[in-house]
C-alpha cells in the first residue's frame, strides 16, 4: 500500500491556482481546508491561518505539534507585524546543571533535556486576541473534529512517521518516552497510507487550549500536567516557567532586492541569513537560472551568510552585533568581494559597529500571514505528556554548550531557531507571503523562490517546482537529480563536492501566495515535495 502511493512513474506539471475571496497553502489538504472554512465563515486571514495551524498538528504531528514553536508575519492594515512565539531555556536547564549529569558536548536530542517553553498555543491566542474576527473556539474546532473523529493519512506523511517510528522505536528505550508510542502507534506500528488515526488525548487538550485562550496551557491544568511529568522523569521545564512566557510582538527586518522588500523575523530567527545572502547577490546580474555562474554564486552567498548567522545569531538580547551593521551595504560589498571563480570554505566576517510547517493565507480584505509552527527534528523530542497528546519540541538541542559561544545555553535565554515565515512587499504595497520550511534548509530555500520569481520572472507554482539545492557544510553541496547534469559538472570543476540526492525529502516544502494589486486577484502555488494544497473561492 505505502509503496503504491509514494511511486510516481510520470513527472507532474502544476499550475498555479487562482482565486479572489480568499486562499489558504499549507502542506496537507486538509488542514488548507479548515482555513479555507474560516474564511467562508466570515473569518479573516489571521482566523484562517490559526485554523490551518491548529489543523496542522493533528493532520501532520510528523513536522509539529502543540508542544512547538512558532513566528507569523501579518499583515492587515496595510503594515506589516511579527510574532515571535519561541520559547526559552527553562529557569533551571544551565551549562552547569547539565555538567552535573555529566553533559558536556552537546546538548541531548531527545528526551526532556532540550525541551525549551512551547510558544505554539500562545500565538494562536496571540494572534486571535488583536488581529482575530471568529472565537478560538469556532478556530479551533476542525482541528478538535479530525483528533476526535480521525483522519486517514496521506503518503508523505505516512512515509515521514514510518520513519521516525522505526528510528524511534531502535533509539529511544524507557518511560519517559511510552507516551509517544502510545499516541502515535497503532497497534506497535506506525500508521499506515491510508489508515485512519485519531487522539483523543490531543482533541481535549485543543478544547481546553480553545475555551481557555491558551491560559490553561501556561497558568492552569495543561500546565500542571506538563510540570507534574517533567519533575518525575528528571527534566527541567516547570509550570514557573510556562506561567512566565508571553509572546513577543517585534518589528520584522528586511533587505530591498531590486525593487523590492523582502521580510523576515528577527533573531534569534534565522532569517537573517536569507536576507544576508540576498543582499550579497543584489550586487550582481544573473541573466539565466540554469547557468554555473548562476548556482555557484548563490552557493558562495548562501556559505558566507550561513557562516555569519551560525556565529551571530541567538536571542536578540544576546546579540553582540547588530542586525543593522550585518544588514549594511558596505557589509555585504566586503562579503560578495570574497566570491571568486573556486568554491571555498566559509568563515563569518566582522562587521562594523555604528544583529517545519509553513502555511501562507490570504483574505478578500487584503490581509495575509505567514506563519511557521515546529516542533524540531519532526516529532521533536520524542516525549509525550501522558494524556495530553502534547508531544514537546527539543529546540534546545540547537543551544550550544561551549562558554564562549554567542549562542551558549543559559537559563530563560531562547536559542538559535530554524523557522522561519517570509513576506515580500513592493513599494509600500503586499506582494504576498512566502515559505520553505526544512531545518537549515529554510533561509536557502528563501532565496531560491525568492530568486525564482524576481530574477527569473517564474510564477509561485514553478518557482516552488524548480530544482533545488542545499548547502551542507565545508564545500558540499546536496542537489535534486533533476538539476540538469552539465551544472552538476561544471560545479564540480569549480571546486563544489555535489552530490546528487536519492529523494526530494531534505529540500524543504514551501508555500507561496500573490495578490495583484490592481485586481486584487490571489494567485498561489504550493509544495510539489509533500502532501500539499492551494486552495481558494
Amino acid at each position: 500500500m505505502n509503496e503504491f502511493f509514494l511511486t510516481h512513474p510520470y513527472g507532474s506539471q502544476r499550475m498555479c491556482t487562482f482565486g479572489k475571496n480568499g486562499m489558504v497553502a499549507t502542506s496537507q489538504p486538509l488542514a488548507a481546508q479548515a482555513g479555507l472554512d474560516m474564511l467562508k465563515k466570515g473569518g479573516n486571514a489571521v482566523d484562517a491561518a490559526i485554523a490551518t495551524a491548529a489543523c496542522l498538528t493533528v493532520v501532520e504531528p510528523t513536522s509539529n505539534g502543540i508542544g512547538g514553536d512558532a513566528f507569523a508575519l501579518v499583515w492587515i492594515n496595510d503594515e506589516l507585524h511579527g510574532l515571535n512565539a519561541s520559547g526559552p531555556a527553562p529557569k533551571k536547564l544551565s551549562i552547569e546543571a547539565l555538567k552535573e549529569r555529566g553533559i558536556t558536548e552537546e546538548m541531548p536530542e531527545y528526551g526532556l533535556t532540550p525541551v525549551t517553553v512551547p510558544g505554539a498555543p500562545s500565538a494562536w491566542a496571540a494572534l486571535s486576541k488583536r488581529f482575530g474576527k471568529l472565537p478560538l473556539t469556532e478556530v479551533l474546532q476542525p482541528a478538535i473534529t479530525y483528533a476526535q473523529e480521525g483522519f486517514p493519512i496521506s503518503p508523505i506523511l505516512g512515509y515521514n512517521w514510518n520513519v521516525a517510528y522505526e528510528k524511534f522505536k531502535g533509539e529511544l528505550k524507557g518511560e519517559e518516552f511510552a507516551g509517544w508510542f502510545e499516541t502515535f502507534g497503532i497497534n506497535g506500528k506506525s500508521p499506515k497510507i491510508g489508515e485512519v488515526w485519531s487522539s483523543s488525548d490531543h482533541a481535549d487538550t485543543l478544547i481546553e487550549i480553545a475555551e481557555t485562550e491558551a491560559e490553561s496551557f501556561y497558568r492552569g491544568r495543561i500546565a500542571e500536567k506538563i510540570d507534574a511529568f517533567s519533575k518525575a522523569h528528571g527534566g527541567f521545564i516547570r509550570k514557573e516557567d510556562l506561567a512566565a512566557f508571553q509572546p513577543e510582538w517585534v518589528k520584522p527586518i528586511s533587505v530591498s532586492y531590486r525593487g523590492y522588500d523582502v521580510w523576515e523575523i528577527p533573531p534569534n530567527g534565522q532569517g537573517l541569513i536569507a536576507l544576508l545572502a540576498l543582499n550579497t547577490l543584489k550586487g550582481y546580474e544573473f541573466k539565466t537560472k540554469d547557468s554555473v555562474d548562476t548556482y555557484h554564486k548563490q552557493i558562495e552567498a548562501m556559505k558566507l551568510a550561513f557562516a555569519d548567522g551560525k556565529k551571530f545569531i541567538t536571542d536578540s538580547k544576546h546579540m553582540k552585533v547588530a542586525i543593522e551593521d550585518l544588514l549594511h551595504d558596505e557589509y555585504a560589498d566586503a562579503r560578495r568581494a570574497l566570491i571568486g571563480d573556486d568554491a571555498r570554505l566559509p568563515e563569518a566576517g566582522q562587521p562594523l559597529h555604528s544583529g517545519t510547517v509553513y502555511l501562507a493565507t490570504a483574505d478578500d480584505e487584503g490581509n495575509m500571514v505567514s506563519f511557521i509552527q515546529s516542533n524540531y527534528k519532526g516529532f521533536g523530542s520524542g516525549v509525550v505528556v501522558p494524556g495530553t497528546g502534547i508531544a514537546l519540541q527539543n529546540r534546545g538541542h540547537n543551544f550550544s554548550l561551549d562558554e564562549s559561544h554567542d549562542n551558549r545555553l543559559e537559563p530563560g535565554k531562547r536559542t538559535y531557531h530554524t523557522i522561519i515565515p517570509g513576506f515580500l512587499t513592493k513599494g509600500n504595497q503586499a506582494v504576498g507571503p512566502f515559505g520553505v520550511m526544512g531545518a537549515f534548509m529554510q533561509p536557502q530555500g528563501h532565496v531560491q523562490v525568492i530568486m525564482n520569481m524576481v530574477d527569473f520572472d517564474l510564477n509561485p507554482q514553478a518557482a516552488l517546482d524548480a530544482p533545488r539545492w542545499q548547502w551542507i557544510n565545508d564545500k558540499t553541496v546536496l542537489v535534486e537529480k533533476d538539476m540538469p547534469s552539465y551544472i552538476v559538472e561544471a560545479l564540480e570543476r569549480k571546486g563544489h563536492d555535489v552530490q546528487v540526492a536519492t529523494s526530494r525529502h531534505s529540500f524543504g516544502r514551501g508555500q507561496i501566495i500573490r495578490r495583484d494589486p490592481q485586481t486584487g486577484v490571489l494567485f498561489g502555488g504550493t509544495e510539489p515535495r509533500t502532501d500539499g494544497a492551494v486552495l481558494t473561492y
